[in-house]
């Protein structure tokens, strides 16, 4: 099993102490815990993309050229790049660039984003093309990297004509690609096609909600002649490990609470449904019985195990940073999942 420290990039003021960062102290705590999860054993950094809200993460390869800096074997990756809303040719050419920079340790997550469609208004998009747009901009990023010379010809990007994406990745034949998708079969069939990699969206729904697309990723990827030792799954989870139950929930049910209620109220205003429900009622008991991983050391393995069970991960991210979540308490949870978590994983 493969580790990885998701974060998104919220801007909002502990509800608990009533602190609130600068955003130049919350981009540069980002980079401190890649930095931490590196020294204590994660696999991967991923970032998230937002525009035009308190997601002050807009420019995730920025920050993760920052990272690569200060690190040497984090993998570099996002969660997610907004696929449909993005120029391919741009976004083939900064991941390059971080793959120079890195010493070839990208490997983004690709989504099409649009649980928040306020980003393809603020863009001048239409959210009722994001499919096609997506795949076709998939498409192209994948040719951009694997081949020179690329010709092309679509319906939501300009012609191409014997272009060349400069600079070239370092990884070859092109660094790794994962798919940010759980619930559309048009998805799961693209990547499988294309044979790029897949993260699960388990932040939305329980492990069992996700398993009819597992099973359709897993039949796709060989019915296009891929081998199946050579695809890799994905999930995340809000997280929080602590060896003491009171502490716990004193630190994490508040931050959490806050971080829910600020995404279910962002959601309407971005969909426009005053009753939209986002990612659900929070429930702290039910939330951490059914998707997120809580509690002690142990109780956080057994649990990403079941998960792997149901849903064959080999990668797993976890976020913990939501809410206004103090670098104090921030930092020795991520150094416990290190010492306490990662030993029982490769047990």
């Amino acid at each position: 099993m493969q580790l990885g420290l998701l974060t998104l990039g919220d801007h909002l003021a502990d509800p608990v102490s009533g602190a609130h960062q600068s955003q130049a102290e919350r981009h540069r705590r980002l980079v401190d815990q890649a930095v931490l999860a590196e020294q204590v054993g994660f696999s991967s950094v991923h970032l998230g993309e937002h525009h035009c809200c308190d997601y002050i993460l807009s420019a995730p390869p920025i920050v993760l050229a920052a990272i690569a800096e200060r690190t040497t074997t984090l993998r570099l990756s996002t969660g997610v790049t907004l696929g449909a809303n993005l120029d391919p040719l741009r976004v083939a050419e900064d991941y390059a660039t971080v793959d120079l920079l890195s010493g070839g340790r990208v490997e983004p997550v690709l989504g099409r984003g649009t649980f928040f469609p306020h980003t393809y208004r603020a863009l001048g998009q239409d959210p009722r093309h994001a499919k096609e747009m997506f795949a076709e901009h998939l498409e192209l990023l994948v040719r951009l990297w694997s081949e020179e010379s690329v010709t092309w010809t679509g319906v939501h990007h300009a012609p191409l004509h014997a272009v060349t994406v400069q600079p070239r990745p370092l990884q070859q034949p092109r660094p790794p690609i994962w798919v940010g998708a759980g619930t559309s079969p048009d998805s799961i069939e693209l990547a499988a096609r294309l044979g790029l990699w897949l993260m699960l969206p388990t932040v939305f729904g329980t492990p069992e909600l996700f398993r009819p697309m597992v099973e359709l990723y897993e039949e796709r990827w060989e019915a296009h002649g891929h081998d199946p030792a050579q695809r890799r799954i994905g999930c995340c989870s809000h997280a929080w490990v602590d060896r003491d139950e009171s502490r716990a929930r004193a630190r994490w049910e508040p931050r959490y609470r806050a971080y829910v209620e600020w995404v279910n109220e962002l959601f309407r205003v971005s969909t426009g449904m005053a009753d939209g429900q986002g990612i659900g009622a929070f429930d702290f008991e039910e939330r951490c019985r059914t998707i997120a991983l809580y509690g002690s050391p142990a109780q956080v393995v057994d649990r990403m195990e079941e998960i792997r069970e149901v849903l064959h991960v080999d990668t797993h991210l976890l976020m913990l940073d939501m809410g206004g979540m103090p670098w104090d308490e921030l930092a020795p949870a991520i150094e416990l999942i290190g010492s306490d978590v990662l030993p029982g994983l490769r047990s």
